[in-house]
């Protein structure tokens, strides 16, 4: 296309609400809306104190209609952005070169696959238009490098094909088969895992736990309060950063109203653990957790068993529970690939980055063929996969 122009914005509120998430689709990923984004921004999440400063772009055409937007932040560090380049900039920066400061397309602190160059439908702009701007981008303030991180599949092979470095990994998804109960889930199951998950259910509400999902308005301050304290209490066992403020989970239900969805254990009526979920037209997406004290299984009632419970009865089509965790495999949650580009200015850090990933990718190829292997469904048929 010709007469378009990319322009580069420290806030999200220099592009209006409803014109960037005409470009977003919002509905089924809230995590790419401008009132997720403007969240984070409005509560300080983001910003100076956190080393991710908003570099928003904007794809305008001649009469300054706009046509495409993407998430975007100048990153002094790598951390919150659970794609790892650390060794990527320690290599560089020990042969005399500077990694940092760097752009990432990201949704920060979330490591939630969907969309990152987000295109209005009918503009006639492509992945590859949109990636020659970030990269002319890049090149004209100077940086070493774009990362767009947790991209769509779609997304992932334009950049390929556009020259990017290609980088995947692995997330553990549970996926509905028309459920009609969490018993009905269970019977899907190979008799040992299903006796397991029975055992861990039974001891998690022994411990004299209630629980309760709430949404949107019917989440009080006083909800949030607990949260937080939740939030930080995991962030000081992980000996992390609490990125994320308080009035940043007051700002994501005020904005997002019921799509914001919060699990509670209750101990005598206080609460004692949380799990905060976002939901979209499909799928539940689970987040931030946490807990005070020592309650068995606790984790996997909350994260876990609670989420497939809920989209059960909202006939949600799966749970993304967050990164990592093989231990999510037994609990009927499969392997699903993730996606990232990288765009490197260096030649020399191209070339050894595209060797390190070429060999990366087998890898990451055959460690998804052996967790297939280990799904705890039961084979068609119905005859288990393990003895019980």
């Amino acid at each position: 296309m010709s007469n378009i122009a990319l322009t580069l914005h420290p806030s999200i509120h220099e592009i209006a609400g409803a014109a960037w998430d005409a470009c977003a689709g919002t509905a089924e990923n809230p995590f790419i809306s401008h009132a997720f984004l403007s969240a984070l921004e409005d509560s300080r999440s983001v910003g100076p104190r956190t080393g991710w400063q908003p570099r928003h772009a904007a794809l305008r055409d001649g009469a300054g209609d706009l046509l495409a937007v993407v998430p975007m932040y100048v990153k002094s560090h790598s951390y919150g952005e659970y794609v790892f380049d650390h060794a990527w900039a320690h290599a560089f920066e020990r042969a005399g070169g500077r990694y940092y400061p760097k752009l990432q397309v990201a949704v920060p602190f979330s490591p939630v696959p969907g969309p990152r160059l987000l295109v209005r439908a009918g503009s006639g702009v492509d992945a590859a238009a949109l990636a020659a701007a970030l990269v002319a981008a890049c090149r004209e303030d100077g940086l070493s490098s774009v990362h767009v991180t947790f991209c769509a599949e779609a997304e992932w092979r334009a950049l390929g094909a556009a020259g990017w470095l290609q980088r995947q990994g692995v997330q553990f998804h549970w996926h509905n088969a028309g459920y009609r109960s969490f018993e009905d889930f269970l019977a899907a199951l190979a008799s040992r895992k299903r006796k397991t998950i029975r055992r861990e259910r039974r001891e998690a509400l022994g411990a004299g736990l209630t629980f309760a999902t709430l949404a949107g308005s019917e989440i009080a301050e006083r909800h949030w309060d607990a949260f937080y304290r939740f939030y930080l209490a995991t962030i000081e066992r992980k000996w992390g950063g609490a990125y994320l403020t308080r009035r940043f989970f007051s700002l994501l239900a005020e904005r997002l109203g019921d799509k914001v969805v919060l699990m509670l254990a209750l101990h005598q009526g206080r609460p004692v653990a949380g799990a905060l979920n976002l939901r979209g037209s499909s799928a539940l997406y689970g987040r931030n957790w946490g807990v005070l004290g020592d309650w068995p299984f606790l984790h996997f009632e909350l994260c876990y068993y609670q989420a497939i419970d809920f989209a059960i009865a909202h006939g949600l089509a799966r749970v993304e529970a967050g990164a990592q965790g093989e231990h999510k495999l037994a609990r009927g949650y499969l392997p699903a690939p993730t996606y990232s580009a990288h765009w490197i200015a260096h030649p020399g850090l191209r070339r050894a980055i595209g060797d390190f990933l070429e060999a990366e990718r087998l890898a990451v190829a055959a460690e998804a063929r052996a967790l297939g292997t280990l799904s705890p469904f039961r084979r068609a048929g119905g005859e288990d996969t393990e003895p019980p």
